[in-house]
């Protein structure tokens, strides 16, 4: 029997030189290509394996400029977390000791769907935008377990911050398993709706918006935030960085 050799359209060849996305796979026979499957097989396996790992908070730790406090969410352990997002959005009831002095910024890593990503860029991230947050008083970081984005408001509410920055481990595609995402919120405090909610999505160092850059982007929106106190649709983004440009363009209104 003649092997069935793999078939490419190579109009797709300089579209996959561009995007990690999977486009123009091509076929062998009535399926996909061996390598292809295999790269599939493996991107997935890589997405679950980020979505049950638990945070390493003794390699986050030498990886942070600054020491800083863990909490938990009502969810308790992964499996829990995983079936029940209610509960990742609710502080545990353990936690007592959060400093109330009140600050304009607070900061809260949460593991979220993918640890990968807050172990990986959260650093390099914080590294370079809290030299950045001049006139600002910053609380110390919170590391929060089992977290989902909404967390980030009663953990606000408590430190008595004017604004909270929450970056997140994003949910693993088959293209990313470690990708970040920054959430911004103006009041923070426990029911606030998505919309008022501002995001900084795909930040990773390879393939995304990388750590620097994306630190540009969310000095700008903060400073937004302040001069217009909120958050959410009534801040839009006009920040727009080019590669290679020194400054960021804004856009005029209309």
């Amino acid at each position: 029997m003649r092997e069935r050799q793999p078939v490419r359209n190579e109009a797709f060849d300089r579209l996959r030189r561009l995007t990690p996305a999977r486009v123009g796979l091509g076929r062998a026979g009535q399926g996909l290509p061996t390598e292809s499957m295999l790269e599939f097989q493996l991107a997935h396996a890589r997405a679950q394996d980020a979505v049950r790992a638990e945070l390493d908070l003794a390699r986050l730790g030498r990886k942070l400029p600054h020491p800083f406090l863990v909490v938990e969410s009502a969810a308790g352990n992964r499996a829990t977390y995983l079936q029940r997002p209610d509960l990742g959005r609710r502080l545990s009831e353990s936690v007592l000791d959060l400093p109330r002095g009140g600050c304009d910024l607070a900061i809260v890593l949460g593991d979220g769907l993918s640890a990968t990503a807050v172990e990986a860029h959260a650093p390099p991230l914080l590294a370079a935008l809290l030299p950045m947050l001049a006139g600002w008083t910053v609380s110390p970081v919170i590391v929060a377990r089992q977290a989902r984005v909404a967390l980030g408001d009663p953990i606000g509410e408590r430190l008595g911050a004017r604004c909270v920055l929450m970056l997140i481990g994003e949910r693993p595609g088959l293209s990313a398993a470690d990708s970040l995402g920054a959430y911004l919120t103006w009041n923070p405090i426990p029911g606030r709706r998505d919309s008022e909610r501002n995001c900084v999505s795909n930040i990773r160092t390879r393939d995304g918006l990388h750590p620097l850059a994306a630190a540009d982007k969310i000095l700008w929106l903060l400073n937004e935030a302040r001069r217009l106190s909120a958050t959410g649709i009534v801040l839009k983004d006009r920040h727009v960085a080019l590669p290679g440009d020194e400054a960021p363009i804004r856009w005029l209104e209309q």
